[in-house]
């Protein structure tokens, strides 16, 4: 015969039973099932963890990608900027960037709601000589006194490049 003490330590396991099943959304009715249930349900939740902690950090690498890229047009120059991040004034900085290289702008679309996007042509003023690798480093030193970022960038080419 069981005692007073151990009847209430059943009840006490049974009413933690119950909780975890309804926890569990699980509709076992054996303790056994209950425990399987709650097990393969811990499971599931750790998978989603992992899950969104990859998304998160895709998320998070996305949003600290800052890509450049300069191509030679004649006497002028294709230059493609994309920033995980848009930040006030930063196609005024890069515009200024551009103007203190000489560079005219003929024609430009861009983009900057949630992340920035900039693709323009500009023309190269003749007194002074200026290579893609000098636009590319002016723009992207544009976007980091912009985002504060620090430097961190990845450049589509040139991976050779030293930051100045």
């Amino acid at each position: 015969m069981m005692s007073s003490r151990e009847r209430k330590k059943a009840a006490a396991l049974q009413e933690k039973l119950q909780i975890l099943r309804s926890i569990t959304h699980s509709h076992a009715l054996s303790n056994t099932s209950i425990i399987m249930d709650a097990s393969k349900y811990i499971k599931e939740l750790k998978q989603k963890v992992v899950r969104l902690n990859q998304e998160i950090a895709c998320a998070q690498d996305a949003l600290r990608q800052n890509r450049v890229t300069v191509e030679t047009l004649g006497h002028g120059f294709l230059v493609n900027v994309f920033s995980g991040k848009s930040c006030p004034g930063l196609l005024v900085s890069i515009l200024e960037a551009f103007d203190e290289l000489g560079l005219s702008v003929l024609e430009a679309t861009a983009s900057c709601t949630d992340t920035f996007r900039l693709e323009a042509i500009g023309s190269e003023n003749l007194m002074e000589k200026v290579d893609e690798h000098v636009v590319k480093q002016a723009v992207l030193r544009a976007i980091r006194s912009c985002s504060g970022s620090g430097g961190d960038h990845h450049d589509d080419d040139d991976d050779d490049d030293e930051e100045e």
